[in-house]
């Protein structure tokens, strides 16, 4: 077996130096097995976790596993989210079920990672109720997959190892890609904004920015293998660059990347309204190539409420912001997040939620039930909402937000738009493609076009979703 102490220091060469060594393993397994070993990832929760996942994937599948759909695989990895209880719940669902699964085949291999693994309760759970799981690691070294792999089977043991600080970014590790047409790029990680009810700063760390040059590199290596729409991610999009040692405007690198031959679209997930600039919405409007679609989460349209979250930015702010990006980008989409239910809403308080998402006009809307997070502030504030009030609410808003989106969809019918064609519906043999404002459009096709922007007449409106046909 390979020396671990012969590894190099330095990275990326130190993982492709355990993936190499992984390699050799997996290739005597299968000699002894006579088959593919295979893998299974499932991903929870945001953009930033599917990014990871890619990477995840791309690792192990250069070790040499096949994917495969089923949770019946030889390695299953479970990269987990922890903004909302019940994602955890899910989780530990499926752990009761692979646990049954282990019995039965004693050499499958089961990992954990992400934001829910740099919980300390959490892993004090792993450890007395499911010992049975061979891999637990967190958000600052999903790089290391490979050698976490190469311990656990040196050592014939769990292995455990959650950072609780990030370490470096490290580059030009292998991904599998869900889409050849479409991807994500990691422009930054972690976050420096502490709301109130939210942990992810605690468990993905402060912000670091990637070097200009790192993304740009990654987007043209992306647009040379076919790719024609990125979507730049970080926690807080707009705050990119502050960290580097040449600080560089989120506005700045949205023109740089649209200056990647073969890049056709470009969006971003997710900017916070307190950081959105006057130069980032001069800079959307004038490059053709920025998708006409932000996502600009508002929690909660009171005022109050919002000072109790930490958000840094009034309802008047938030709606003047809106009326901004509507002067200087008229054919914008804007979508939001809304939190129901956080301590201390009162009546009056979602009355006001209700009326700024009818100002708004928004196209879509992502809504939550509060859920408390342990270790965050608003877990120990007074006035929690009572479980029956909050879904009695969260009907409301849900009323109120497909009202207005059905609205704004409506203006759209009769347009002639460019769709990204993204798959073929196999149950009625539609495709199905994204606008640039990110809404759906079902439409009769070859599946040729997947992968291709075309033009589609919108003929019918089903409020999130379209209807049409090709316009030549």
């Amino acid at each position: 077996m390979t020396d671990k102490n012969h590894a190099p220091l330095t990275e990326p060469e130190r993982q492709y130096f355990f993936m190499n060594a992984m390699r050799g393993i997996v290739l005597e397994k299968e000699r002894r097995l006579g088959r593919k070993l295979t893998m299974h990832v499932t991903t929870f929760g945001c953009q930033m976790n599917a990014k990871d996942s890619e990477k995840l994937s791309g690792i192990l599948q250069y070790i040499g596993y096949e994917e495969t759909d089923s949770e019946d695989a030889d390695f299953v990895l479970f990269n987990t989210c922890t903004v909302r209880e019940n994602a955890n719940m899910r989780l530990y669902g499926r752990l009761g079920y692979l646990g049954s699964c282990k019995k039965k085949k004693p050499d499958m291999q089961i990992a954990l990672c992400g934001c829910m693994m740099q919980e300390a309760h959490v892993l004090e759970k792993l450890k007395k109720s499911y010992r049975f799981v061979d891999i637990v690691f967190g958000t600052h070294n999903i790089y290391q997959l490979a050698e976490l792999m190469y311990e656990r089977e040196q050592s014939n043991k769990p292995v455990v190892c959650v950072l609780h600080k990030a370490g470096p970014i490290v580059e030009d590790l292998p991904a599998l890609q869900k889409y050849s047409f479409k991807d994500g790029i990691n422009i930054m990680y972690g976050c420096n904004n502490f709301c109130s009810y939210c942990i992810v700063p605690y468990v993905r760390g402060r912000e670091r920015s990637r070097e200009p040059k790192d993304i740009i590199s990654e987007a043209t290596r992306l647009a040379k293998n076919g790719v024609k729409e990125v979507m730049l991610l970080g926690q807080n999009v707009n705050s990119y660059g502050k960290t580097l040692a040449q600080p560089v405007s989120f506005a700045e690198l949205l023109r740089m990347v649209s200056q990647v031959p073969g890049i056709k679209r470009i969006r971003f997930m997710t900017p916070h309204p307190k950081d959105l600039s006057e130069e980032l919405i001069a800079e959307i409007a004038a490059n053709k190539k920025v998708c006409r679609h932000l996502h600009l989460p508002l929690q909660s349209g009171s005022s109050r409420i919002l000072e109790k979250m930490n958000r840094h930015y009034t309802k008047e702010q938030y709606l003047q912001l809106v009326a901004q990006i509507r002067e200087k980008i008229p054919d914008a989409a804007i979508t939001t997040d809304i939190i129901v239910g956080f301590p201390g809403e009162s009546e009056e308080d979602f009355l006001e939620t209700l009326s700024v998402v009818e100002q708004a006009g928004f196209l879509s809307a992502y809504t939550f039930l509060y859920s408390k997070r342990t270790g965050t502030v608003a877990a120990s504030l007074p006035e929690q909402v009572s479980q029956e009030v909050a879904n009695e609410r969260f009907h409301r808003l849900l009323k109120t937000v497909g009202d207005v989106a059905a609205k704004q969809a409506e203006k759209n019918l009769g347009n002639v738009e460019e769709v990204l064609v993204e798959e073929e519906n196999p149950e009625n043999g539609l495709l199905t493609g994204r606008l640039s404002n990110s809404m759906l459009v079902h439409f009769p096709g070859d599946r040729s076009l997947i992968g291709e922007l075309v033009p589609v007449r919108l003929e019918e409106c089903k409020g999130f979703y379209y209807f049409g046909k090709i316009f030549f």
